[in-house]
């Protein structure tokens, strides 16, 4: 069976700001209010005969959203963003959160922002398709913890209506 939750009307939102170095037009900061469905697949199962409790996938989507409500979105595996004090290779994403201020450049472009409003993700971009499966991941192995009768988990985050990214992640 297959459950959907639609975003809009589940108040499954975030409003960030993001850059995609290179980009011709989306290689400046600028924004998005995003917003977030949900489709997941598996079998009734349980006391009550759920698939899932729409509770539990809103929660934690609702928590991912959260997170990255009003912060600018820096994905640190970019290879055109270069973060000074900070190796990709061998550092971890905690330093950077440890910090007071990041300093990166992009494309010769210096940047110095508080690290309090930055979400440093462990991605290669912050695309709507890149965020789709950070999600749809991130869930999935949040509701494998409790659930174990569920073929797949999919995302599907949108930079506005009528215009999203979707990854399916089976389980």
């Amino acid at each position: 069976m297959k459950l959907l939750i639609n975003g809009i009307q589940s108040n499954l939102r975030f409003s960030s700001a993001h850059v995609i170095p290179g980009h011709e037009s989306c290689g400046f900061i600028h924004g998005h209010s995003y917003f977030v469905d949900v489709e997941i697949e598996g079998e009734r199962a349980g006391e009550f005969d759920f698939v899932v409790d729409f509770k539990d996938v809103k929660k934690y989507t609702k928590a991912i959203c959260d997170e990255l409500d009003h912060r600018l979105l820096i994905p640190v595996y970019n290879k055109l963003i270069d973060f000074k004090d900070f190796d990709k290779k061998s550092d971890s994403i905690f330093d950077l959160k440890k910090e007071g201020s990041v300093h990166f450049k992009i494309d010769g472009k210096g940047y110095s922002i508080p690290a309090e409003d930055c979400i440093f993700l462990p991605l290669p971009y912050s695309s709507a398709e890149e965020l789709s499966k950070f999600f749809a991941e991130t869930l999935a192995r949040k509701l494998s913890e409790t659930y174990d009768n569920l073929e797949y988990v999919s995302v599907c985050v949108n930079e506005g209506i009528g215009q999203g990214a979707m990854y399916r992640k089976d389980l």
